[in-house]
């Protein structure tokens, strides 16, 4: 009787549901560095807005690049509204992350920036009332939270991070009221004479000294890490021109004190604060300067060796952008020629460098590739290995 072959039959395909991806996930992995790109192009309106030539139509220009931060800031805030509220754990993850936590200065820097350009050139276009009521918003949260920023990222560096080496990214919380030392004097004139006065620019000029001498104690560290361990990886050697961020804003607070002191402090003060921008303002721009040549040649290195873009580009804006307008107030106090072209100078490498990282940045979120999330990238060919004898 010949044998049956039993019958083979096929497994029967199990039918899969698809499980609903994180909400609003497309934010989860926006992180606070993004508010880098808010500060950045703030800065080209105020800079340009200020440099000691004129240019027809530049204030027009500067003023439309001060609307679109603004619109910047409104749709990040948003979107970053949405992460802390539907990616906590990822809010959690950012905080713990000594690469990332330091960026949440620029949530601080972001604000002032936009609220300080709506007084410098954005009230072309709102008028001046709202232009000083916007600024007065943004500058209280700004300082609040950079203020707040200053305390807790340095907390967090001892008491929770496992940190190997100094950053130049360090200097992101501790330079947040620095900038509001700088913008802070643009209100002076819009108290009410007296005693508001006074407060605000000696509130301002103690901010400055917080700022500064948290600065003197890290930039030590980030310098003798790179003195020890050499260069930092490609992606993060634009960060290298943060340092400008302090160095040029110091400057341009210095200056400011200077505007904004006749009239209300007493005259020996009013007359100090003008002698203090020049003697300070002058060897830290001289300093600064040799910095960003330092940086400049590290960038030209890291090009050669294959360094591509990521969001770190954006540090090539701001800390220039503060160098333009500490450049912009010392050719005020000087009168010397020498300032008002090195503004200028200055003023050009910052649009080039705002629309490298702008181009790039857009060309990013239209792919996708910015807003991914680590290792979401599809798997390529596994290396070949061969042996050697």
């Amino acid at each position: 009787m010949a044998s049956v072959a039993p019958l083979r039959t096929a497994p029967l395909p199990v039918p899969t549901v698809a499980r609903p991806g994180p909400r609003f996930g497309g934010v989860r992995h926006l992180g606070p560095n993004w508010y880098a790109s808010v500060m950045g192009t703030a800065i080209v309106a105020t800079a340009g807005a200020g440099l000691p030539v004129r240019v027809p139509g530049l204030r027009t220009v500067c003023a439309a690049v001060w609307a679109l931060s603004l619109a910047m800031l409104l749709v990040l805030l948003a979107a970053r509204a949405l992460h802390w509220v539907h990616h906590r754990d990822q809010v959690r993850a950012h905080l713990m992350d000594p690469a990332v936590a330091p960026f949440y200065g620029c949530l601080s820097m972001a604000l002032l920036a936009v609220g300080g350009g709506a007084l410098v050139v954005g009230r072309d276009w709102t008028g001046l009332p709202a232009a000083v009521a916007l600024d007065a918003v943004l500058f209280g949260a700004g300082t609040l939270i950079g203020l707040a920023a200053a305390v807790a990222v340095p907390y967090l560096m001892v008491a929770h991070h496992r940190i190997e080496g100094a950053s130049p990214v360090w200097l992101l919380p501790v330079v947040a009221p620095m900038v509001s030392a700088a913008l802070g004097p643009l209100l002076v004139p819009h108290l009410p004479a007296g005693q508001a006065q006074q407060t605000l620019l000696i509130a301002c000029h103690a901010l400055f000294g917080v700022s500064l001498l948290a600065t003197l104690v890290m930039l030590p560290l980030v310098f003798g890490r790179l003195v020890t361990a050499g260069p930092p990886p490609l992606a993060l050697t634009p960060t290298l021109f943060l340092v400008l961020g302090p160095l040029g804003q110091s400057t341009t607070a210095a200056n400011k004190f200077a505007d904004a002191a006749p009239g209300v402090l007493p005259a020996p003060y009013a007359h100090g604060f003008a002698a203090f921008a020049v003697l300070y303002g002058v060897p830290v721009m001289g300093f600064a300067l040799l910095w960003l040549a330092l940086a400049g040649a590290m960038v030209l290195r890291a090009r050669r060796r294959g360094m591509g873009f990521a969001m770190t580009f954006w540090a090539f804006t701001f800390p220039v952008g503060t160098c333009v307008t500490g450049a912009e107030g010392l050719a005020a106090h000087t009168g010397l020629a020498v300032f008002r072209w090195l503004a200028v100078g200055l003023y050009a490498l910052l649009v080039a460098a705002w629309l490298l990282a702008g181009a790039r940045t857009l060309r990013g979120l239209v792919s996708g590739a910015l807003l991914a999330g680590p290792g979401t990238a599809p798997p390529g060919p596994r290396p070949a290995t061969a042996r050697t004898r």
